[in-house]
Parts: C-alpha cells; structure tokens; sequence
C-alpha cells in the first residue's frame, strides 16, 4: 500500500491484537493444551474498541456534521461489518445445527440466530459486535461535539459523567451492552482527536521502544501481576489502550518496523475475518487432522489453515460484500440525500459562504504576497502529514 494517508503501523497493531484473540481460543479446542497457555483476548478486543474509536473521530470528527455525511458514514461502518459477519453467523448456526458435532460455541436453536441476525447475540466471539454497533450509532452525537463543543457542552459533560460513572460502578467486561465498553471508545476517540491536531509532533527511536515497551505490558501486567489488577475492563485499561493507540498512529521508529512488517500487516489485513471465523475454521481442521499427527503440531496446521481461510473469506465475502452495499447506497442516497430540510440548506449555504470566504481570504493573501516579491520556489505545504487516515471502504479496524 503505497498510499500516503495509509498508516501501516495501525493495521499490524490490528494483526497482533486478532493473532492474540486467536491464541486466546486455542485452549477451547484443545483442551489438553489449555492449561499451559496463557490468554489475553480480553486485553486484544479491548484494544480494538480503542482503535476504532481513534478511527471514527479521526476520520470524521474534522468533517461538517451533515446529512449526507451522517449517512455516508453509517452506511459504510454497516458495509464494513455486516456481510462477513453475517456469513460467520450463518456458518456457526449451521454446525450447531448438526446432530453428534458438538461445536463449541453453538448457536442455539432458532430464536437465538435471529438474536444474532439482528445484532443482540453472545456467542462465542459475537459479543462483541453489538457495541461496535451501538457505539456507531451513538458517534453522530460524539460528532456533533467534536465539531460544535460550545454548542453542544451538556452532551460532553454527560459523556463525562457515563465515562466516571462507569469507572466507579465497574460496570462488567463482556456484554452486549456498549455502556460498558464506553470509555475504551471515547478514550480512543480522544486520541485521534489529539492525533489530528498534533501533526507537528515527530516521534524518536525512545518512544518507539516504550510504546512497544507499553504494548507488551499492557497485554502481560495482569499474567505477571495477578494480585495488582485481576480484572481486564476498567478505566485504566481503557485510558492505556488509547494510548497505546495514539502512540502506534504517530508510526514511531522501531515500533513502526515491527509493526509495519509486511506478514504483521497481511494479519491486520485480514484481521475481522480472522476473528470472526477462527473458532470454527480450527474446529473443523481439528476434526479433519485429529488422528494424523501429535497436537503440538495440529495446533500449527489449525492456525495457519485458519489465517489461509480468513485470507479467502476477507477476499470472496468481506471486500465484495462491503463494495457491493457501498454502491448500493451510492445509487440510491439521492433519494434520500436530496430531502432537505429548510435548516439543512441554511447548514449547507453557511457552509458554502464559510468555503468562500476561505478562497477569497487566500486569493488576497497570494495577491499582497506577489506583489511583494516574485518567487521561483514553491513553498513546501506546511500542513502536509503522511499519517493522516481517509475513509477508505477497503480499510478499517475494529472487531
């Protein structure tokens, strides 16, 4: 990916946090490898909450909080999980389904697939789509903060107050309730917000060590320290995992040659359709491959034909699916784009004025400056930053 607004170190972080969600899940479908692993899935989808937080506001926080900006942007975060996630629901309904199999996360019976098929199921690795969801939906209302703070402080402070609140209840981890996860998001949101503004900023090779060195704290303390913090979902978590974030984006050396190694990155590629369909891609291969070799090595065949069967998924489902609803969408948004409400088009003529008085404002300013002095040398864009991310529809984060 040679594209300039592509920031390679954020799709590793992405890769290392699916591969550790993988391994977390290793000991469900071999179990008598179980008690020698060590797990922290919980710390790798914390991380991803964090990401696409930073990756909402982003994207979006510096955009005009429009009409057809909202939609744009709720069909494309749609079009970006549902597809494929409906497919690996679809897939884990159907070996529930068979009779003597035993799969390991089922889906029960038919109320509990269309709890799924509408985005309020829990199982397995499931959960965790619902407040990605839901976290979707609340953003147009972060959005409308970020770009009106004075206009919009009371919804600031009671985002506040539900991040506090939240902390001091210690609200449970795993849920498909978003309350719970809100602070990994708004944290997350804030480092991107933070990551817009200080462009300026050029990291050194120090601060490269320390963020892997945070990174691999983060994802270890509670293995190293059990007493110190037994429980993954907190405040603190939620505030390192935005760190951990914000410092990946701004690509500091050695970190970013870690995690902007082309197989590291190939893993973030593929990373939700990796996460999606591991369990039952390694369920199956363990059936298959069972009685043809001792487990150590089944455990390395079941991973790599379940990265090879995420690569194929993201390649045949998760990409033509989010392609096909996003020019669904751009073929009919006019139908409801051009329902403009006499405040949409004050919104849309204050805007258009504020552009113009910007090209007036520049105009004038090249004008007075020719006139001072004729240079042959252009001037190099003051602004210009390598690691500012555009919404790509074949690019995100999550989980």
């Amino acid at each position: 990916m040679s594209r300039p607004d592509y920031i390679p170190s954020l799709d590793g972080l992405r890769g290392v946090a699916a591969l550790l969600v993988v391994g977390a899940h290793i000991g469900l479908i071999f179990p008598i490898t179980a008690p020698h692993l060590v797990t922290m899935g919980d710390e790798a989808v914390g991380l991803f909450f964090a990401l696409s937080g930073f990756l909402m506001a982003h994207l979006y926080g510096s955009r005009p909080v429009t009409r057809e900006n909202v939609l744009d942007f709720l069909v494309s975060r749609f079009a970006r999980i549902y597809p494929v996630y409906l497919a690996a629901v679809v897939l884990v309904a159907m070996l529930s389904s068979m009779p003597n199999l035993d799969f390991i996360q089922p889906i029960a019976g038919g109320t509990d697939f269309v709890r799924h098929v509408f985005l309020l199921g829990s199982s397995g690795v499931f959960w965790s789509i619902p407040p990605e969801i839901q976290f979707y939906l609340l953003f147009p209302a972060l959005w409308l903060c970020l770009a009106q703070p004075h206009r919009y402080s009371g919804m600031i402070v009671g985002l506040t107050v539900a991040v506090v609140v939240d902390g001091l209840v210690e609200l449970p981890g795993p849920g498909i309730v978003l309350v719970s996860k809100l602070p990994y998001f708004l944290f997350g949101a804030l480092a991107g917000i933070m990551h817009s503004y200080w462009t300026r900023w050029i990291p050194s090779a120090l601060t490269g060590i320390l963020t892997l060195f945070l990174l691999a704290v983060f994802f270890t303390y509670r293995h190293i320290l059990p007493g110190f913090s037994p429980e993954f979902w907190s405040l603190q978590s939620a505030v390192a995992a935005a760190v951990i974030v914000g410092l990946v984006a701004r690509q500091p050396p050695v970190a970013a040659r870690i995690l902007a190694a082309p197989p590291v990155r190939f893993l973030g590629k593929i990373s939700f359709s990796l996460y999606l369909f591991h369990v039952p891609i390694m369920f199956l291969a363990r059936l298959t491959f069972d009685a043809l070799m001792p487990e150590p090595a089944l455990i390395v065949v079941t991973l790599c034909i379940a990265v090879a069967g995420a690569w194929f998924i993201h390649e045949t489902i998760e990409v033509p699916g989010r392609r096909l609803l996003v020019l669904i969408w751009q073929d009919n948004r006019w139908r409801l784009v051009s329902r403009e409400t006499p405040a949409d088009q004050m919104d849309r003529a204050i805007l258009g004025l504020q552009e113009l008085e910007k090209r007036l404002g520049n105009g004038a300013t090249s004008a007075m400056a020719d006139q001072r002095q004729i240079s042959t040398t252009a001037e190099p864009w003051d602004g210009a930053d390598d690691t500012v991310i555009q919404d790509d529809p074949d690019e995100k984060l999550r989980a």
